[in-house]
Parts: C-alpha cells; sequence; structure tokens
C-alpha cells in the first residue's frame, strides 16, 4: 500500500494533476474506485498542499439505493471535516422526455453538475476515480462498436473543462485491497454486475477471458493503446486546426463546409488516391463544435457524412448523435443542432412591409432576416443605367401599377427576370441559382398591384428601367 501511495504522489507531480493550493472536489459515488480516490488524496493532501472537498451527484436511477448512496457519501465527508456539494436529478425522466440513452443522460447530468461547480469558483478541479480497468473497457467498447483514432484514446487523464483522472493506471484490484487494508467499506451498485449491460459483460466476462486466454497484460496493453493514440491525435489536431479554420465557415445557422474540402483538403498528385484522413477530423471537428459534449461520433456515423459527401442527394439529411443532423446542400455539408424533440417546428419568416417613397431615399430595417433595404425615387436621363452604383437595381416607376409592399417570399410566386422568355416561379429560379431551401426563407420580393417587380438577385423584365424610363425606383440591400 505504501508503494501505490508513493507511485501516485509521483505519478500526480509528474502530469502536474493537482497543484499546491488548489482545492479539488473529489467526485464521490460510494462505490469502491471512488473512495479509494477520496482515501488515497486524503492520505496525500498535505504533501500535495491542496484543499479537498467532496462532489455527489444523485441521479435518482435506484431509488431508495440512490438516497443510500447519498447518505453514506455525506456520512464519510463529515467523517473526514470535508466540506459536501450535492447535485441531484431525476435523471431516468430526462432521458425518458428527450429520448435518450440512459447512461448518457446520466453521465451529460454528472459533468454538467461538475462544470457549475468549477465556473462557480467552488472548485478548482474535480478528481474522478476512473481506472486502468475502466480505460481497458471503454478502449474495447469503442473498438467493438466502430472507432477511429479518437476512439482508441480512450479517457482522457485531464480535460479542459476542470476534470482530471489521477487513477487512470491503478488496477481496479488495487484500490479494494488498499481499502481492505484501511477496513474501509464502501457502496456496491447492483447495476455493475448486471450483464445485460455491454460494460458489465465486459467486465466480469471479455477481460478476464482476455487475461487469462491471451495476455495477462492485456489491460495495461489497452492503456497504452489509449496513450499513443492521444499523442498522435493531439499531433494531428494541431496539423489539421489551420485547415479547419480555413475550410469551415460558422454562422447562426450552423457549421458548412464544401463537399470537395471534406473529400480532398489538400491538392494531391495526380494518379495518386487521396488520403481522407484530414476530411474525416473536419467532420468529426464540426460536431464537436456543435455537440459540446453530448453524445459521440462513431466510425460508421464518420463514414455516413463521408459518403454524404461523395455521392448524396441534395436535401438529404443524416441524423448524428448529440442532437447534431448533417444534410446536403447543393456542393456543401451543413452540420447544424436538430430541433428539440417536443418542440413546435420553427415558424416560417413571414414579413410585409408597405413601402412609401419620399424624396431622397427611404430606408426599411428588415430585422427578421437582418438586412436594411434601400430604395431611392430619382429621374433617369437614358445614360443612367450606366453610371448607377453596384448593386443597386433599377426599375420604371411608371410602370407601377400600384404602391408598393416589400414582403417575404411566398409559395406560387411568380415573375419573368430580365433576359428570361417567360414567367417562372422564383422557387424554380431560386434552384437553377442555387439556392439552398434553407437559405431562401424570408427572401425578400418588391410587389406592386400583385405583380412581382424585383426580388433579391432578380428585376422583372416588365419593370426594369429602360432608355425610355423618366422615373426610376433603385434598389439595394445590405447587412443591418
Amino acid at each position: 500500500m505504501a508503494t501505490l501511495l508513493k507511485e501516485l504522489k509521483v505519478h500526480i507531480r509528474k502530469q502536474g494533476f493537482l497543484r499546491a493550493g488548489e482545492r479539488v472536489g473529489v467526485a464521490l459515488s460510494g462505490g469502491a474506485d471512488s473512495v479509494g480516490l477520496l482515501r488515497l488524496l486524503l492520505e496525500l493532501r498535505e504533501v500535495l498542499g491542496v484543499v479537498l472537498s467532496v462532489v455527489h451527484f444523485n441521479h435518482k436511477l435506484r431509488g431508495k439505493a440512490s438516497d443510500k448512496d447519498e447518505e453514506f457519501v455525506a456520512a464519510l465527508a463529515e467523517k473526514f471535516g470535508l466540506t459536501l456539494h450535492i447535485g441531484r436529478g431525476d435523471v431516468g425522466k430526462k432521458a425518458k422526455r428527450e429520448k435518450a440513452n440512459l447512461e448518457d443522460a446520466a453521465r451529460r447530468a454528472r459533468y454538467e453538475f461538475f462544470r457549475r461547480l468549477t465556473e462557480s469558483g467552488l472548485v478548482d478541479c474535480i478528481a474522478t476515480a476512473h481506472t486502468a480497468d475502466d480505460q481497458a473497457e471503454t478502449v474495447l467498447a469503442h473498438i467493438l462498436r466502430g472507432t477511429g483514432l479518437a476512439g482508441l484514446a480512450g479517457i482522457h487523464p485531464v480535460t479542459s473543462d476542470g476534470i482530471v483522472r489521477p487513477l487512470l493506471g491503478v488496477r481496479r484490484r488495487e484500490l479494494r485491497k488498499y481499502l481492505k487494508s484501511k477496513k474501509q467499506i464502501w457502496r456496491e451498485d447492483a447495476t455493475n454486475r448486471d450483464t445485460s449491460r455491454q460494460r458489465a459483460r465486459m467486465r466480469k466476462k471479455l477481460l478476464p477471458l482476455l487475461e487469462k486466454e491471451f495476455n495477462l497484460q492485456t489491460v495495461n496493453h489497452l492503456g497504452e493503446l489509449a496513450r499513443l493514440a492521444r499523442d498522435e491525435e493531439a499531433l494531428t489536431d494541431a496539423f489539421s486546426r489551420d485547415r479547419y479554420e480555413a475550410l469551415l465557415k460558422q454562422d447562426d445557422r450552423g457549421i458548412r463546409i464544401s463537399a470537395q474540402h471534406v473529400l480532398w483538403p489538400f491538392s494531391w498528385p495526380a494518379g495518386e488516391v487521396p488520403n481522407k484522413a484530414l476530411g474525416k477530423r473536419l467532420v468529426r471537428n464540426a460536431f464537436a463544435k456543435l455537440a459540446s459534449g453530448r453524445g459521440q461520433l462513431t466510425l460508421h456515423h464518420v463514414q455516413q457524412v463521408m459518403h454524404l459527401a461523395e455521392s448524396g442527394e441534395n436535401g438529404k439529411v443524416l441524423q448524428l448523435s448529440g442532437g447534431v443532423d448533417v444534410r446536403r446542400d447543393d456542393d456543401t455539408l451543413v452540420f447544424l443542432l436538430r430541433a428539440s424533440r417536443g418542440k413546435k417546428s420553427k415558424a416560417p419568416i413571414e414579413y410585409a412591409y408597405p413601402v412609401e417613397l419620399h424624396g431622397g431615399e427611404t430606408v426599411i430595417a428588415v430585422k427578421e432576416i437582418g438586412c436594411v433595404m434601400r430604395l431611392r425615387s430619382i429621374d433617369w436621363p437614358s445614360a443612367r443605367r450606366d453610371t448607377i452604383e453596384k448593386g443597386w437595381a433599377a426599375l420604371d416607376r411608371g410602370k407601377m401599377q400600384g404602391g408598393l409592399l416589400l414582403r417575404s417570399l411566398q409559395p406560387g410566386d411568380r415573375m419573368r427576370p430580365e433576359g428570361h422568355r417567360g414567367t417562372h416561379k422564383l422557387k424554380r429560379l431560386l434552384n437553377e441559382s442555387r439556392v439552398s431551401r434553407w437559405d431562401r426563407e424570408g427572401w425578400p420580393v418588391l410587389e406592386s398591384g400583385k405583380n412581382i417587380v424585383w426580388a433579391r438577385g432578380f428585376v422583372s423584365a416588365e419593370h426594369a428601367a429602360t432608355n425610355g424610363t423618366r422615373k426610376a425606383i433603385l434598389v439595394s440591400e445590405e447587412k443591418a
């Protein structure tokens, strides 16, 4: 046991997990691993110079047993004179309401509680009791479901949101020996023995089989694989960061990247098959940016997105985990958050502004689409068309058949733009201009006497200013 303490102290200092003066919240479920972590840190707190407290989240998943866990944790905190931070949430109801995976919902609720503690300043970081066995199980689970380098990296020892995991090199059985030497009891979670769950089957059956029949060092080797994968992952991530910033564009509608860039982020020599590793990295980066820790992207998901980039049909949508969708929008992939289940669909963008032309310029702020429309009434000499500023459309005021109305695009809207012989639906014109059905929401049109005289990108041939025009209306648009 002295060896375990000594090795853990050296490991914590070498990795810089905990620094003198830090307030460390120990995530305590009541199970053997977390109780072992607490007792070890209690023995090391003076030499490390840290201030400990206890953190517990009651998921309300096991009825009275969950409440007993909370009582046990509270008693342990009181015994050692430690501040206790308790969080509670009915994860079962929340998961059912959101139709989410129960284990994933529990993990998200727990880590959201941890995040609130660190952001509030109550603790500087939170130590969790993930062991070498947890790491091996995680890597194996990722391999079995299908994974890439990120999945092989397994559980990270330190995260950007203040989570540290100092026991990833310690076996579960060592912790139990340590607790028995201290005559320290712990709580057993019955679900850990439920072999209908994959993680329990791996713990009780698969890993023991691999160690007995194949290699006694299976757990250690899987842990080393995870470490090597994290190193490679960090290198690849650093290499791809500049390409990510250059190729992906994010706005309030989501993250966009050219399908061509997903498949070929770099130029490749003629005759060579492009390496798609960086493109897959771009997909993962876009997902991670939106998912913010909700759900995990599997290898199968990435392959689906790559296929969508290569040969997917326009408008097709893939549902990924974490509430993220990706759709094919002409030659672009758009990553966006899915509307929450149970919420009403977003109402279509609709507006209508009567236009009153005054001397000089009339300005209309269309807040619904974040733009400003400018309309200017001017005299129109025959040469005026060549001298108007770029970006202004010119209409013949004398051809207007009623008052002007600036409104949003409506189904069935038609017009004959300049350069066209016949009248067409605006929907068709926008399709031909490769404007996606999502981007055309709230598309501005200008109507006079039930006739569309202008639409963004189009001028009606019947109402355009010509050499014979005496009075013209100039129309332009700019972002608000």
